[in-house]
């Protein structure tokens, strides 16, 4: 496995990756266990969290052992979702204004809701290999993309009843397309990028079907990505490696962070941006990500997601579950 892959797991997924849980058992029994329903826990929101995704008052989060949570007002109060069909961790979420909600995680999983992410079925289960999905991002009711380890990139036309594996060209720099993929977002324009291994930013125009390299200048990691909505992008991971472009990825200049913690989650709601990392990281930018201030939370808990809400406020989410700003 990746070396990367290994840092990131040992630092979020480990502890709960279905090995931890399975011993002992033999495999088709630790399938049978993977894909029964969620593991439902007393209190839901001190579970590990690792995405987060928000439409209106509608806050969703995933993570450990299935979990998802719900809420209605704003991250106030949270439940855990009625009805989920897997016990993998689930990595990342994406919410549509009109309710649709699909999930992604371990043993490429995708699971799907159409009511604002209280009731789930499961659209994809590959117990043959576990390649981690880490990512989800939908343009429409219709069309989505997930992104994983290895290279893995699933594109869906119809909503995630189908998945199709796109296989990328061979980077330009040589060597296999084998470079894992953290983050996939869109830009005002549609276009979709994927924060990925090796200081890489991929980019698509028809809905995931092709994709080409972007180089940022970066060697490292990038776990993280979000696009304003003047058309900048932003991408951050390791060391707290920050870049950002306004000429659609063509071009990409560092931006200093003022940190060395490793970014993992960034948002934006207009010209302000925030980011989140490990060490207890809080990133803020008011003048479209062109400069950041740095500080970090006084008990330095890995934050793996951040949502925006009304009027500057903000959710975090880390290991432990649901954190107060």
């Amino acid at each position: 496995m990746k070396p990367i892959y290994s840092l990131i797991a040992a630092a979020l997924l480990m502890p709960f990756a279905p090995s931890a849980w399975t011993q002992g058992v033999n495999l088709a029994d630790g399938v049978a266990l993977r894909r029964a329903p969620a593991w439902v826990s007393s209190v839901p929101a001190g579970t590990p969290l690792l995405g987060a995704a928000r439409s209106g008052e509608r806050m969703i989060a995933v993570g450990a052992r299935g979990m998802v949570l719900v809420s209605d007002d704003a991250g106030g109060t949270w439940q855990q979702a009625e009805a989920v069909p897997v016990r993998v961790t689930l990595s990342a979420v994406y919410l549509n204004a009109d309710g649709r909600a699909w999930a992604v995680g371990q043993n490429g999983a995708i699971i799907a809701s159409t009511d604002g992410g209280q009731t789930w079925v499961l659209q994809r289960f590959d117990a043959a290999a576990d390649r981690p999905l880490f990512s989800v991002y939908f343009s429409d009711a219709k069309h989505g993309v997930a992104v994983g380890l290895w290279s893995l990139v699933l594109v869906t036309a119809d909503g995630g009843t189908s998945w199709t594996e796109v296989k990328l060209p061979a980077p330009p720099d040589g060597g296999k397309a084998d470079r894992n993929l953290f983050k996939v977002f869109a830009d005002p324009a549609g276009a979709l990028y994927v924060a990925a291994e090796r200081g890489s930013v991929l980019r698509s125009t028809d809905h995931g079907a092709t994709w080409s390299y972007l180089t940022t200048g970066y060697k490292g990691s990038l776990w993280a990505g979000a696009a304003l909505d003047d058309g900048s992008l932003l991408v951050g991971g390791l060391r707290g490696s920050l870049y950002r472009s306004t000429n659609h990825g063509a071009l990409w200049q560092a931006v200093k962070s003022g940190t060395q913690s490793s970014i993992t989650d960034i948002v934006a709601a207009g010209s302000n941006v925030t980011a989140v990392g490990l060490d207890g990281l809080v990133l803020q930018s008011v003048d479209a990500g062109a400069s950041f201030k740095a500080t970090a939370r006084e008990d330095r808990l890995p934050l793996t997601a951040v949502l925006l809400g009304d009027k500057g406020s903000m959710q975090l989410f880390s290991k432990q579950g649901v954190v107060k700003p």
